[in-house]
């Protein structure tokens, strides 16, 4: 059954156990209770959606029940440590969870697995489930691939190299392990056809496929490519670093403006393309120009562009420091006049706090609403602006950060908005009346988020225990007494 099936399948009583597993009060032996005798759906929320206690962890990792344990190898709020006790499951079930990206509610990017668990992952599980890591293999591991003591570990670096030096390459080519080897010529072979035009011209399918595109994009291309894949192919050739001098300035007269913000992005463009883009009939042309890495502000500035307001901003977690830009190019993206420059360094996490500051002035929506979602240490009143005039995707998430304000939000209750008035739940000083008004409210999630409130009065709370709704809910809330927990689990499973 999936996590959806086993939900679905759950009763009101189900629920309302569930949402006593996820309540952050709840002692020790309540949990090994519901860890225990829990149903399905119980279990699920309990190892899936919430931090755990040591002990709880030590009887999670011993369960008699795969899904019990493919549950918690896939909680993405655990710690990446104690997940990693479950990589030698005897089932590939949960060791598959484990090697998957964990993903939850408000959690932005998942943090790496301790690399000695990598390692053994790598080692011991199938090319699918290795696949699947991403960012739970830490950047340092990753830049070290290619010369790690373990030979499945470097033969797995062999796939970055595209970006390895030649003597690296020469190392991996000679390397004592004759599966290394072999994955190096392999790698090394495929890469040297890429980059001879003749072998293109030969492997090229004459039809729409990924491999087509593949190679019209980064592979080396004759002039007899080049015209032939022109017509239908155009917004690829404008993207391939080996496409020539002559075929770009045809493109850049392209009938497509989608085709000549292509050739606009690309890095080498000379004076003379850069001026005839900078002018160009359509906007999104003139904007995709307006960035260009070999503009001078001035020059960015005469252009004339304009920036939309976008309805939804991207939440941009970077993981690898070697892509990131170094301080002085970090400053200069700031400082900018241009707003997507800025864009770009607000999505930066080692961004330093002076350049913080100027950002969560920034007058672009974009920038303020990147920097939030994205530094850790963006400002309190940055955090709430942002929310109260940003409504697209991710807009709940921001309420998650360390440093979304919480005190004074009781002054929302009675917004007309209900996306506001979720906001008074989140204060811890909201009055009992406001909060137990809220658990009535007409909006599902107010209703949601107030039943969990510690200042819910005692009597509501019972209420709501028998509540076909919110029962959940109230069984979370930490206000609820210990002897009322443990008589639930008690009223379910017998004494």
């Amino acid at each position: 059954m999936t996590p959806e099936d086993i939900w679905a399948a759950a009763g009101s009583e189900e629920r309302r156990l569930a949402g006593l597993a996820l309540n952050p009060a709840a002692p020790v032996d309540v949990l090994l209770r519901l860890l225990a005798e829990g149903s399905d759906a119980v279990r699920m929320v309990l190892c899936r959606d919430r931090v755990l206690p040591e002990a709880v962890v030590d009887a999670v990792v011993v369960h008699p029940d795969r899904y019990t344990r493919s549950f918690y190898a896939r909680n993405p709020y655990a710690e990446p440590e104690q997940r990693a006790r479950l990589v030698d499951d005897p089932e590939w079930f949960v060791r598959a969870h484990l090697a998957q990206e964990p993903r939850g509610e408000g959690v932005g990017m998942p943090r790496p697995l301790p690399d000695d668990t990598v390692v053994r992952i790598i080692e011991t599980y199938d090319a699918d489930a290795v696949s699947g890591l991403g960012r739970q293999i830490s950047p340092g591991l990753r830049r070290a691939m290619h010369t790690h003591p373990s030979a499945a570990v470097r033969r797995l670096g062999v796939t970055a190299w595209d970006s390895l030096t030649p003597e690296v390459r020469a190392a991996l080519l000679a390397d004592p392990d004759p599966g290394v080897r072999e994955a190096a010529a392999r790698t090394g072979a495929l890469y040297e056809r890429r980059r001879d035009p003749d072998a293109v011209r030969e492997d090229l399918p004459g039809h729409r496929c990924h491999a087509r595109t593949d190679l019209l994009l980064y592979g080396a291309l004759a002039p007899d490519v080049v015209a032939a894949a022109l017509p239908e192919d155009a917004w690829l050739l404008a993207g391939n670093a080996t496409t020539p001098a002559d075929t770009l300035a045809v493109l850049a007269a392209h009938r497509d403006p989608e085709v000549r913000a292509h050739v606009a992005e690309r890095p080498g463009l000379g004076a003379e393309l850069l001026r005839a883009l900078a002018v160009d009939p359509d906007p999104g042309v003139r904007l995709a120009v307006s960035v260009h890495p070999a503009l001078t502000e001035a020059e960015r500035a005469a252009i004339d562009y304009a920036v939309p307001e976008e309805g939804a901003y991207e939440h941009v977690p970077v993981y690898d420091p070697a892509s990131l830009p170094g301080p002085e190019r970090a400053r200069a993206l700031a400082r900018s006049g241009h707003p997507l420059l800025r864009r770009r360094a607000a999505v930066l996490p080692d961004l330093p706090a002076d350049l913080v500051a100027l950002l969560a002035e920034d007058p672009d929506t974009g920038v303020r609403v990147l920097l939030a979602q994205n530094h850790p240490a963006a400002p309190a009143a940055l955090l709430l602006r942002s929310f109260l005039e940003y409504t697209g995707p991710g807009r709940w998430r921001l309420t998650g950060h360390g440093n979304f304000p919480r005190t004074g939000l009781a002054r929302y209750a009675d917004d007309p908005d209900p996306a506001l008035r979720r906001l008074a739940p989140l204060d811890p000083d909201a009055g009992p009346e406001a909060v137990d008004r809220l658990t009535r409210d007409a909006d599902a999630l107010v209703r949601a988020d107030a039943a969990r409130h510690p200042r819910l009065p005692g009597n509501r709370l019972a209420a709501l225990l028998d509540d076909a709704e919110l029962a959940g809910r109230a069984a979370a809330n930490p206000a609820l007494p210990v002897a009322r927990m443990r008589r639930l689990v008690q009223d379910r499973h017998g004494a």
